[in-house]
């Protein structure tokens, strides 16, 4: 199943994406998509409705992230080895943590809004998982079934106040408009391996960034139960995995974005994101 929020922002209703491509209203089915409804029991009713008896609606709306209301949007860094390599990192020896603060989610197709004083805003296109089921302490072997469903995020990442400021990474990481999901949470049984999937980034119709989730220092099965180890990760909770090679700051010459800029992201599967950049 591909579930979808659409509609205003602050107005978002659920929604569910047909085989046609059409958005089939669930507004009489559920109220939302949030941390209650994306457990398993949940899920599994959704998936044995007639798609066919739910409302088509019409035109193109404007989608918002596929969950609301979680408590967590955490972050992997430096988690492929090509991006190591294009930044002359060595290898981490355990995953690196840190926090997109809620402030920063946006629709999938939202405006990215440049803040005051950004000279090096950046973008990375990630894998996300939203978790279906609480998980603490959890093992590596049973991980994969506490993850709801996969979605495309883009980890938004203004270079200087991310290392040039002092302290931690989340400064240059959760400016308002930084962390756009979407377009929807597709459900775990459309995905299959997570480890085989195809992710890429265009800049104005450049391709910047085409890589494969093969190349995943930690795969996602251990960064489930990596990550239940330090806090407890409850449904809603949206994980992104980190980016392969072809970020602005990596490449010679450097590369940032300005008002005025395009991209297009997309992962195999999981749909696609186009983002317009604005001033604040």
């Amino acid at each position: 199943m591909k579930l979808l929020r659409y509609g205003p922002k602050g107005q978002e209703k659920p929604g569910i994406l047909d085989g046609d491509g059409i958005i089939r209203d669930l507004s009489a089915v559920i109220d939302d998509f949030t941390p209650t409804t994306v457990i398993p029991e949940n899920l599994d009713r959704l998936s044995r409705l007639n798609l066919q008896q739910l409302p088509a609606v019409s035109g193109k709306p404007r989608l918002g992230t596929p969950v609301t209301g979680m408590q967590k949007f955490i972050a992997v860094g430096l988690n492929y080895t090509d991006h190591a390599s294009e930044l002359n990192m060595e290898l981490p020896g355990e995953p690196v943590l840190f926090t997109k603060h809620l402030n920063c989610l946006n629709g999938p197709d939202d405006n990215i809004e440049l803040p005051e004083g950004s000279v090096k805003s950046d973008w990375e296109v990630e894998l996300g998982f939203i978790i279906g089921t609480r998980a603490k302490n959890i093992s590596e072997s049973d991980s994969l079934s506490h993850i709801a469903g996969y979605t495309i995020v883009n980890d938004v990442s203004e270079r200087a106040f991310q290392l040039e400021h002092g302290g931690q990474w989340m400064k240059g990481k959760s400016c308002d408009t930084f962390g756009p999901v979407g377009p929807w949470m597709v459900t775990t049984d459309e995905i299959g391996d997570p480890q085989q999937l195809q992710l890429f980034t265009e800049v104005n119709g450049q391709l910047v960034q085409n890589g494969t989730t093969a190349n995943m220092i930690f795969p996602v099965s251990f960064l489930v139960a990596y990550i239940s180890r330090f806090m407890t990760l409850e449904p809603g909770d949206i994980v992104c995995t980190g980016t392969p090679a072809g970020v602005g700051v990596g490449r010679k010459p450097q590369m940032f974005l300005k008002p005025g800029d395009h991209m297009r992201l997309g992962i195999s599967g999981l749909g696609e994101q186009n983002q317009r950049v604005v001033a604040a």
